[in-house]
Formats: C-alpha cells, structure tokens, sequence
C-alpha cells in the first residue's frame, strides 16, 4: 500500500489555476485511473479531472471553491502494490517536497511535467482504456508533450503497447521540430502586475461579489490588450436588405431539414473568412520583433452567459460553408450554456467576430482579443430609410460594422479595403449569388 498526491492539472495552454467547483469523490471512494474526481472551473473552461491511479481516496486537501495554481496537491490517493511507487514518508518529506522540484516515482518513467500530466483528451482516455495502454509510458508529439490520439494509434499499429511497469518509450522525433513553431510565434511576454484595490466603502445594503476565476480572466486579458496595443476604431454601413430576404426564406425549410437555426450571424461570420483569405494582413499577431501573419483562419465567436464571456473557436472557417459555420456555432453555444466547452474549444483564435447586434446594439468599440490584430462587431439590423441611387427614398434593412484594430500591426488603408471587401460580399449575398451548402 501507498499514499500518492493528485495535484491540481494544467487544463489549457495558458492555464496558471483552477477552482475546485464540485468533488465528485469522497474519502474512503475506490476509483478507477482516469475516473473523473472533481469538476474544476479555470479562467477559460469548465474540466472534469480525471483520477492520475485506481485505488481510494484517502483525503480531500481541496475543499469546493478553493483555487490552486497548477502542480498543487488537490487530494491523496491511497493505492495497491505495484500500480505506482508507495510514498511512505510522505508526511515527513511533504515540506520540502513542495519546495524543491518533485522526484520521480522509483517504479515508473521520469515524471512528466505535473501541468501536463492530466491532459488528456476524451479521445486519448478512451483509446488507452480500450487497448490498455499505460499513458505514463507514452511520450506525447503534441504541443508541450501532449499526447495525442495519433500517437496512440500509432502505438496500437506497431503493436508495441506499453504496460504499467514498462520501460519508458523513447522519444519521439518529431516532438522538438512541432514545439519550435509554438516558441517562434508566442515568445513569453512579462507578467501583468495586478493594479492595488480600490479604497471603496461598503455601506450597509451595499453587495460584495467575489470575483471569479472567468471573470478575473476576463479583466486581466482585456486590462493587457488595451495596455499593450494602440487601439484604432472604424466603421461601414452595409445595406444587407437582399441578405435578410434570402436568408428568411430559407429558415424555416432549413431548420426542419438541417435541425439547428440558419442565423444571419453565419453569413457574417462567412463573408469575414471569405474577406480574410483576400486580405491576409488583417490574420495576424503583434509578436514583439516580428508580425506573424497565420495561415489559417480560425474565427473566435463571443458566446455571452449570465456571469461571463467565452470566445470558442471556427477553425478553418474560409473552408466551411454557411450551413457548416451555422451548426458550429449552434454546437459551441450549445457548449458555452451546458458547461461542456473544453480548453481545445478555445484555442488557435486568429480574429474575432462579435454578435453585439443580438443584444440591440447599433455601434460598439470591442477590446482587441489579444494577441490578434483585430475584432469586428456585427451591430444590430435595423430598417432605415436610405436615399437610392436614383435620388428615390426606400425602407432598407441596414447594419454597422465596427472593427477595432491593434495599429502596431494594422493601418487605416488595409482595414478600410478589408472592410469595404465584407461590405460587398454582404450586400451582393441573395439567392442568385449564394448558396449555404
């Protein structure tokens, strides 16, 4: 018998803590090795965490909302025989052990970093569990070691599988050249130092809300992108009246067809990828020495809830058609309002798209998501009277468009063609020009 510490994951890239929501264990619970035992909320996502062994929880460190950095001790695990190296002066050593770099367990490979350990995806859980491949053993090709659910199958075809006990696997070869790229593009940037607290009276009826991790979040990546980049605004009125009409002839066949709504959001969202591909310069980040320009577009939606703010990702979103774009943001709403979005959601934005016009708005100024370029709002569709070309007055369906732009990477010229670019795909969408499959 042993005693092992589960310490608290890195559930994203940027990750740095994570509350303790729920505990879905109890001491004296026998739990299997990747058995959820807890629901931990970050700064980005809601995450089951999944048990490092099988065996039976002996302590709860953590109580439910509680935050930990990352590598913290969230609970102890007590565990049989040969599964893991027994701990056995863990009380003693505990002291020094949290501050000098943690030994290796004897019986098993060098331990990976303690942020990585626990990430795995669903699909690399359910892989390994299926073939009984011990994830310990299993060097990751994916960004920052993680293993990913090509480098099981590729186990699995060689035949190869490694056991608890097993040797370590070598390295892989191709995980240096993969990391280099990540170094290359997010060089590390200094630590925003958090501003003192303000001196501000509570008076009785007064009330004090504690700030969440999603929210402190929230305020330091917003308080960092206004810090760092030079904000510019702009602005183009776009007539979307034939839009409207096609797209409202279209919405009722289609829900009952397809099973989820054909938004106007979507022809938005399409006619900005499709803007984005023609004018690479707007996909791009600030990175100190360099402006890195992305191949791909992979397009961030704010998704609103009571309390916070997600941005989930379209990626590849110049490769999808309107009906696509359409059921994915249906699909990572649908997460955003459950709690089921995952980090792997959030991750790989190269420009925002922001539905302001769903709340009324007609004319916003958005903070830039940071590190890209740029964010564009979608105002609300109001009817206005609009002089024609022919000096005649028509009722015609108009919206704003409203782009914030990081002028350390942008200027005026390229945005304003970039914009009059979404402009014309808008205004010429209609059923002869058009099709959303």
């Amino acid at each position: 018998m042993g005693i092992e510490n589960m310490k608290m994951p890195q559930l994203g890239e940027s990750v740095t803590e994570g509350t303790i929501s729920k505990w879905l264990v109890s001491p004296g619970d026998t739990v299997n090795k990747y058995d959820p035992i807890a629901e931990v909320q970050t700064d980005k996502v809601n995450a089951e965490v999944p048990s490092s062994f099988t065996g039976t929880i002996k302590e709860l460190i953590a109580e439910e909302g509680d935050t930990l950095e990352v590598g913290e001790i969230i609970c102890s695990i007590e565990i049989e025989g040969g599964a893991s190296a027994p701990v056995e002066e863990a009380p003693k050593e505990e002291p020094r052990k949290t501050a000098e770099a943690p030994a290796a367990p004897k019986s098993k490979a060098p331990a990976k970093d303690s942020g990585n350990k626990a990430r795995y995806s669903p699909a690399v859980l359910k892989l390994s569990q299926e073939h009984d491949i011990d994830l310990d053993q299993v060097e990751g090709t994916g960004n920052g070691g993680r293993i990913t659910r090509k480098d099981l199958k590729k186990i699995i075809e060689s035949g190869s599988i490694p056991k608890a006990g097993d040797a370590p696997a070598p390295k892989a070869e191709a995980s240096a050249p993969q990391q280099a790229p990540v170094k290359e593009t997010a060089p590390a940037q200094p630590a925003m130092q958090a501003a003192p607290a303000a001196n501000i009276p509570v008076v009785p009826g007064d009330i004090e809300i504690p700030v969440s991790g999603i929210r402190k979040a929230i305020a330091s990546n917003m308080v960092r992108s206004k810090h760092e980049a030079p904000h510019a605004w702009t602005m183009m009125e776009v007539d979307v009246t034939n839009l409207v009409d096609y797209r409202n002839s279209l919405k009722t066949e289609f829900k009952q067809r397809e099973g989820f709504n054909l938004t106007f959001f979507a022809f938005f969202v399409k006619a900005v990828a499709q803007a984005l591909k023609e004018y690479p310069q707007i996909n791009s980040m600030w990175a100190g020495d360099k402006i890195v320009q992305k191949k791909d577009i992979n397009l961030s939606i704010a998704v609103a809830t009571d309390d916070a703010l997600y941005v989930p990702v379209i990626k590849n979103a110049d490769e999808k058609t309107i009906k696509g774009i359409a059921r994915e943001i249906t699909e990572l709403a649908g997460k955003v309002r459950s709690g089921k979005l995952t980090s792997q959601d959030m991750q790989g934005g190269t420009f925002t798209v922001n539905n302001t016009g769903s709340f009324g708005s007609v004319q916003s100024m958005g903070i830039i998501n940071y590190p890209q370029a740029a964010i564009l709002q979608v105002e609300s569709i109001v009817k206005r009277p609009v002089v024609m070309n022919n000096g005649m007055i028509a009722v015609r369906d108009m919206v704003n468009l409203c782009m914030s732009l990081d002028h350390r990477v942008l200027d005026g010229l390229v945005c304003g063609r970039f914009l009059q670019r979404v402009k014309e795909i808008l205004e010429n969408t209609s059923k002869e020009n058009t099709s959303v499959y």
